[in-house]
């Protein structure tokens, strides 16, 4: 335990310099860039960089900072568990790769960062050794490698550019295609999404890690990064439809939800659907300034939910607890504030880049499909929230005959914390770093849309509580993710069976050809007179050799 207390403190201290240096950054316009050349062979440098801006010191205090109020929040939450020193290995390890990752414009390093990111992500998830995380695991990683396929091919193809830096980068559509690959499969962005609400099998604190500032935000973090790339390619629209939709879907799927960590699982999809969506509208910054706000409420809604799943015996269904607020009313007050955050509620950490986001969008030229699509989005988000609300706090207590409820201090603490930073937050990042002396001017009618859609949101959260569409091919069909789960098996199944007969070939050619091989050219040598045996099987065996490493 004093291990994880020793974590946090260190965390909270390096939250503390890199969120300070992040101010020094950007009021005096400065970044470093630390260059250690590693090879030089062929005309290609082979080079480590280090990139220190305001924009990567500021994501690592954000990291650092929640980092530290989980191990704090761990401390209490995992301490019956067994392996205890295995998960803050991994915990350490998977923060590292993120930290790796965010300070990298080269593309190696990158990839030692997107990678470490995907292995410890699936040791995390597949920490409670049972079937279904096992299954969810897998699933983790192999969507994931997708990506890292995209990433592996940008490096090969960037041979020819003499370098891995991302200064040195082409608009080639193919080069730009993989980098885009490898962003919508670790955001889970359609048809990448089935990973997301799978991850749910990890142990709370790590689900409060994953899905708020490490692992869905590095493909948004990556996006940033090399989005002046992007701009004018046909790939910018291709993820402008695939986050739209990606948005939608999780927010009606979270309607029909009632695992309590899927439906938060679903939310940070939704999320980062909306940020993927305004990224390829070409505000980047925006992007950025929502990925902050939003990993500050998000791990505080999964450290609640962490708390009520604790004390309700481990019952993650939203239909057997109720009444909540009686038992734990602090929880409850976190669980408003972070809720309330994540809808946008004025003056809350979220209300400051949604708003904003909001008014973005209706200022520019837009497919009114597409914007109705994002309007019924920003409903369906109002809906799911003040359902899950309902569902916990308000209705009778149903389930089990004795739960115990008892708030502890320490994790308390840390969710207190996290709470201040939800309130306050938005605007403090706003005027440090973000739109201080920018206004939108627009006409009231355009501006209460957003209200609208908002009232509209928790009449569609009414209607569903009365069970007026609660049907069972309607919860059935809209709670699998529109069965891309199927797809995905179905996609799969063609490239396993080709992959076995690949094998099949590759075992036949290895195993049987070379091995008749030898023993033909033994043969042949016992032919040749004594004096010539030698030579033969020194050229017999360098043919050998030459066709194993030309194969």
């Amino acid at each position: 335990m004093m291990n994880l207390l020793l974590y946090s403190f260190f965390m909270m201290l390096l939250f503390l310099i890199f969120f300070l240096y992040s101010i020094f950054l950007s009021f005096k316009v400065l970044s470093y860039m630390l260059e250690w050349s590693i090879l030089n062979f062929n005309g290609m440098n082979m080079e480590f960089i280090i990139l220190i801006d305001w924009i990567s010191c500021l994501f690592i205090s954000i990291v650092m900072l929640i980092s530290s109020m989980i191990m704090v929040y761990s401390m209490i939450y995992m301490k019956q568990e067994i392996y205890l020193d295995r998960f803050i290995y991994l915990v350490n390890l998977f923060i590292l790769s993120m930290i790796l990752m965010i300070i990298s414009p080269n593309l190696i390093s990158i990839l030692f960062g997107w990678d470490g990111l995907g292995l410890t992500s699936y040791c995390l998830v597949i920490f409670y050794q049972n079937y279904l995380s096992y299954n969810s695991g897998m699933v983790t990683v192999l969507c994931n490698r997708i990506g890292d396929i995209g990433l592996l091919m940008v490096i090969g193809m960037m041979f020819m550019f003499g370098s891995w830096s991302m200064y040195f980068l082409n608009k080639n559509f193919l080069l730009v295609f993989m980098i885009f690959l490898a962003s919508i499969t670790k955001s889970a962005q359609i048809p990448f999404s089935v990973w997301l609400p799978m991850a749910m099998a990890a142990p709370t604190p790590v689900s409060a890690l994953v899905h708020s500032s490490t692992l869905v935000t590095a493909g948004v973090y990556l996006m940033i990064r090399f989005s002046e790339f992007f701009w004018g390619m046909l790939v910018i629209k291709i993820l402008f439809y695939c986050s739209v939709f990606t948005m939608f879907m999780a927010g009606l799927m979270a309607n029909f939800e009632n695992d309590l960590k899927k439906i938060i699982a679903l939310s940070t999809l939704s999320q980062l659907g909306l940020m993927m969506m305004i990224l390829s509208l070409g505000e980047k910054m925006l992007t950025f300034f929502h990925l902050l706000t939003h990993a500050i409420f998000k791990s505080l809604l999964f450290m609640c939910a962490g708390v009520m799943i604790h004390l309700m015996n481990n019952n993650q269904d939203i239909r057997f607890s109720g009444n909540m607020n009686e038992y734990i009313p602090f929880t409850m007050m976190s669980f408003y504030i972070s809720n309330l955050s994540l809808i946008g509620f004025p003056f809350l950490s979220g209300f400051y880049s949604k708003d904003l986001i909001m008014e973005v969008i209706y200022l520019m030229n837009m497919n009114s499909f597409l914007l109705l699509m994002i309007l019924l989005s920003l409903s369906l988000t109002v809906s799911y929230s003040l359902r899950l609300l309902y569902c916990i706090f308000y209705s009778q207590v149903k389930g089990g005959s004795f739960y115990y409820f008892k708030e502890d201090k320490l994790m308390s603490f840390s969710m207190m914390i996290m709470m201040i930073l939800s309130i306050l937050g938005g605007s403090l990042i706003m005027w440090l770093f973000f739109y201080d002396n920018y206004l939108l001017y627009m006409e009231v009618s355009i501006k209460m849309v957003t209200m609208i859609m908002l009232i509209l949101g928790m009449f569609m959260s009414n209607l569903y509580l009365k069970s007026f569409i609660n049907l069972y091919f309607y919860s059935f069909f809209f709670s699998s993710m529109w069965f891309l789960n199927y797809m995905f098996k179905w996609h799969y199944k063609f490239f396993l069976n080709f992959g076995v007969k690949i094998y099949g070939f590759d075992v036949t050619w290895i195993e049987f050809s070379m091995k008749n091989l030898l023993l033909y050219s033994f043969k042949m040598i016992e032919i040749f007179p004594n004096k010539y045996k030698i030579f033969m099987f020194i050229f017999i065996n360098l043919f050998i050799l030459l066709t194993l490493f030309y194969y």
